[in-house]
């Protein structure tokens, strides 16, 4: 009989079915730190979106023996402790089918500068105009014969490589930053930096990726170029993408994660008021469609493991 303990079900929004083995289902709308141990005493499996569950924690919990993330990012868990203890961790794959829809909202908004025309119409241009038009500047671009630069090339850079060819444009995948030698199919790190009209992260939150786009990594940026964050907040440096912003030497960007979630003691980015920066609340993931396909696997993955054959693991 498996003790499963679910620590933050209000983060799962679907209908989970019930596991097709023998078991105990016990779950918590959410759990804070000091909770963590005591809620999973004699738990045989976890499962967790964003409650952390450091070295500290996981020693605890001698009953403990499998943890299935409902996310992609497992950089709230101390895989290695994983490793060491024989705890196999599961995380979740090619589930958010809406997310890539949701980096071409933001890309679109920007390029058409929608923010702008709706503030403008909003204050009375239109009535005011001479014209049968409202023209803003800098004028808009199209994404036709552009450049788009992926950072990340899993089921989601793969996926949004795809709706970029077909808004006919030219996809560049970035190596690895600093590789010695440039993988066929890719191009270097900063040549892509270099070369993009819009480049778009999609690549894990790892020790390696941590801080990737600063303010040297701006500046290599074009003018006009857009920059879409849809992966995690602590790849591209707020204060230096603030900064870039305001000085304009890159022409908007678009954020769906900020590097505290929620963020309590605010971001750089949060402070701007301009209209070629977007922010949504880490929002990308989120639609009826994937949360279905979210909450499947998530289950398959707790299935698979009590059969023996465990899938999608990362340790």
């Amino acid at each position: 009989m498996e003790k499963i303990v679910v620590l933050d079900r209000s983060a799962m929004p679907a209908h989970l079915r019930a596991p097709n083995f023998p078991h105990e289902w016990r779950e918590y709308p959410d759990t804070p730190p000091e909770s963590v141990v005591e809620r999973l005493q004699g738990a045989t499996m976890a499962v967790t979106d964003r409650v952390p569950l450091p070295a500290s924690l996981l020693e605890q919990l001698p009953d403990l023996k499998f943890i299935a993330v409902a996310a992609t990012g497992v950089d709230g868990i101390d895989l290695e402790c994983c490793r060491r203890r024989n705890i196999p961790v599961s995380n979740l794959r090619d589930w958010a089918v809406c997310l890539p829809e949701h980096v071409f909202a933001l890309i679109l908004a920007l390029r058409r500068n929608l923010i702008g025309y709706r503030d403008a119409l909003q204050n009375g241009a239109w009535e005011r105009s001479e014209s049968y038009t409202v023209q803003l500047e800098p004028m808009q671009q199209a994404l036709y014969g552009g450049t788009l630069g992926i950072i990340g090339h899993g089921f989601l850079g793969q996926s949004v490589a795809a709706l970029g060819e077909a808004f006919s444009m030219q996809v560049m995948v970035a190596d690895r930053k600093g590789a010695a030698v440039v993988r066929p199919g890719r191009v270097a790190f900063t040549e892509v930096l270099e070369k993009s009209d819009v480049l778009v992260v999609l690549c894990p939150l790892t020790d390696g990726t941590r801080g990737m786009i600063g303010g040297a990594e701006l500046a290599l940026m074009r003018r006009t170029a857009l920059l879409v964050n849809c992966a995690r907040g602590g790849i591209v440096d707020e204060a230096a993408l603030a900064a870039a912003l305001r000085r304009g030497d890159i022409a908007g960007a678009g954020v769906d994660v900020l590097e505290q979630e929620p963020p309590r003691d605010g971001s750089p980015l949060l402070d701007l008021k301009l209209p070629n920066l977007i922010v949504t609340p880490h929002v990308a993931w989120v639609s009826e469609q994937s949360l279905q396909v979210m909450a499947e696997q998530l289950i398959g993955n707790m299935e698979a493991f009590a059969a023996g054959a465990p899938r999608n693991l990362v340790t």
